[in-house]
C-alpha cells in the first residue's frame, strides 16, 4: 500500500471511532424482568403499603419500573387454587426474579425449582422444606423469614393482658404443616403459667372450625389465637367475623388481621419484610445466586391494636399496653 492511501486509512477509521463509540453508547440496556405473586387482594390497603415499600427500595437502589425493570404481578386474594394458576403463569413468564410472600411460596416452590425466589413473611422455610439452612439456602430459594416460634408465648401473653379474664384459648392451626406444629408446641408450653388453658382448632375444613368455634364459645372466659399458616389468611374473614359474633378476644401474627378488624397483633414489620426484600432482588439482578443468600430473620416487630374493635367487644385495653403499641387504629 502507498504512503498515501495508508494515512487515509488510518485517519478514516480514526474519525470513525466517535461514531462507533456513540452508537455503543447509545445501545439501551435491557429491561430485567421480575415478577410477583401475592397472596392478598390487589386493592387490600396493606398489602398495597408493602408494595409501595417495596418499590421505593428498588427504586433507591437504582431500578425503575418502565425504564430498566418491569414487574408482572398476579393478586390471589386468599385462593389456593388461584394461587397455584398464577404461580404456573409466572413461571412461564420466564423472569429474572420472582418476589413472593407468605402462602405463596408453596405453590411457586412447586412450580419452578430453577427461576430465582425472594419470600418474606415465612415463618419456618427449613422445616418446610424450602431451603436447606438458614445460612446456606442451598436451589432457587431465598428470603425472611416472619418469626421464629417463641414468638407464640408472646401472643398468649397479650391475651392475657387485654383480657385478664381470659382463662381459655382456641388456639387455630394448621396442624398439617411444620409452623402449625411448632406454634402451637409452644403455646402448649407456657400456657400453665400464664393461667390459660389452651384447645387446638384445626384450620383445615371451614365447616369443622367454624362448628368448633361455636361449641368453645359456649362456656365463659375464652379467648383466641390465630397462629400463622396459608389457611389463616385464607380464612382470614370467617376468622375475624367468627371472634366478633361470639366477642372473643383475639390476638393475631400480623397486623394484616387488624386492618381488617381483629383487635391486636404482634409480629414482624411486615412493611420493613418488603423493603428488604428489595435488596435481594437487586443482588439477584445483578448476578448473585439464591443459594448463596442466607435467610434473614425478622428483627423487627410491631404491637399494633385496633381500639375499635376491642371496644365492640368490651375490651378495656390497659394505658400499659396502648403506651408500648407501635400503632393504634382509632
Amino acid at each position: 500500500m502507498r504512503r498515501r492511501d495508508f494515512v487515509r486509512a488510518i485517519v478514516g477509521s480514526a474519525t470513525a471511532w466517535p461514531f462507533t463509540l456513540r452508537a455503543q453508547q447509545s445501545k439501551p440496556k435491557p429491561v430485567r424482568r421480575v415478577a410477583a405473586l401475592m397472596p392478598y387482594s390487589a386493592s387490600d390497603p396493606e398489602a398495597q403499603n408493602r408494595n409501595a415499600a417495596f418499590l421505593q427500595a428498588l427504586q433507591q437502589l437504582g431500578w425503575t419500573v418502565g425504564q430498566n425493570v418491569q414487574i408482572e404481578y398476579r393478586w390471589a386474594a386468599g385462593s389456593e387454587g388461584d394461587m397455584r394458576k398464577y404461580a404456573a403463569e409466572l413461571v412461564a413468564l420466564a423472569p429474572d426474579v420472582i418476589l413472593t410472600s407468605g402462602a405463596a411460596i408453596e405453590p411457586l416452590r412447586r412450580a419452578t425449582r430453577t427461576v430465582p425466589i425472594v419470600f418474606v413473611l415465612v415463618p419456618d422455610p427449613v422445616g418446610a422444606g424450602f431451603v436447606d439452612s438458614l445460612a446456606r439456602p442451598g436451589g432457587n430459594v431465598t428470603g425472611f423469614t416472619q418469626y421464629d416460634y417463641s414468638i407464640a408465648a408472646k401472643w398468649l401473653a397479650l391475651l392475657k393482658e387485654i383480657a385478664p379474664n381470659t382463662t381459655r384459648a382456641a388456639v387455630l392451626r394448621d396442624p398439617a404443616i411444620t409452623a402449625g406444629i411448632g406454634q402451637w408446641a409452644t403455646i402448649q408450653s407456657v400456657s400453665s403459667s400464664v393461667g390459660i388453658e389452651v384447645t387446638p382448632i384445626s384450620l383445615v375444613d371451614a365447616g369443622e372450625m367454624e362448628s368448633a368455634l361455636a361449641a368453645f364459645a359456649r362456656s365463659p372466659n375464652g379467648g383466641l389465637i390465630a397462629t400463622g399458616s396459608a389457611m389463616t389468611v385464607v380464612r382470614r374473614d370467617l376468622i375475624i367475623a367468627l371472634a366478633a359474633r361470639y366477642r372473643l378476644p383475639a390476638v393475631y401474627y400480623d397486623r394484616y388481621y387488624i386492618a381488617a378488624g381483629g383487635p391486636i397483633s404482634y409480629g414482624a414489620d411486615s412493611v420493613e419484610q418488603f423493603r428488604l426484600a428489595a435488596t435481594y432482588v437487586d443482588r439477584i439482578l445483578k448476578g448473585e445466586k439464591p443459594a448463596d443468600l442466607p435467610v434473614q430473620t425478622a428483627t423487627k416487630y410491631e404491637l399494633v391494636i385496633n381500639l375499635k374493635t376491642a371496644k365492640a367487644i368490651g375490651l378495656d385495653v390497659p394505658s400499659s399496653l396502648l403506651a408500648r403499641a407501635d400503632d393504634v387504629i382509632e
